[in-house]
């Protein structure tokens, strides 16, 4: 691969078994969970089957792609505007320390600016303190709240 920058685009339909592959990829690694191929295809599917759910971006490196995210919405009543979650992100080795990553932020975040979103939140693995760096690096702040959960159906997840 040359120095060339990244390249980012809308992910379409084509991109769905990659997308699926990387969520796997991305759950082993950082969590040491394997996922199920068929339940990512169908749920990365159903993120196209309804932009109310959000949408991927692709990034590219001399046109491989090479890393993607998923963006979706949370609304807030205080402030009255949409807050756009980063989710599933991926890198492929290759790509890492090439600054994959932040063009994928900038391009979240230029969207979600031109969308009138009030911010761009995401959330990280409390071991993952290579990605938590990444993020403060582009100026993103450590939120004081804690994550709680109910899960209802989990497919073949603890």
């Amino acid at each position: 691969m040359s120095n060339n920058p990244p390249q980012i685009r809308p992910a379409s339909v084509a991109d769905v078994s990659r997308l699926a592959a990387w969520n796997a990829a991305m759950a082993e690694e950082t969590e040491g969970k394997p996922l199920d191929l068929a339940t990512l295809e169908a749920g990365v599917r159903g993120v196209f089957d309804n932009a109310a759910r959000g949408f991927y971006l692709v990034a590219e490196l001399d046109g491989e792609a090479v890393g993607g995210l998923l963006v979706t919405y949370e609304w807030s009543d205080w402030r009255n505007g949409s807050f756009w979650w980063i989710q599933s992100v991926y890198v492929a080795r290759q790509a890492r320390r090439r600054g994959v990553f932040r063009a994928l932020h900038a391009a979240v975040e230029e969207r979600a600016r031109a969308a009138g979103a009030v911010g761009v939140r995401l959330y990280v693995e409390l071991e993952n303190t290579r990605a938590q760096q990444t993020y403060a690096s582009l100026g993103m702040q450590r939120c004081h709240y804690h994550m709680y959960e109910t899960v209802f159906s989990v497919g073949n997840l603890e």
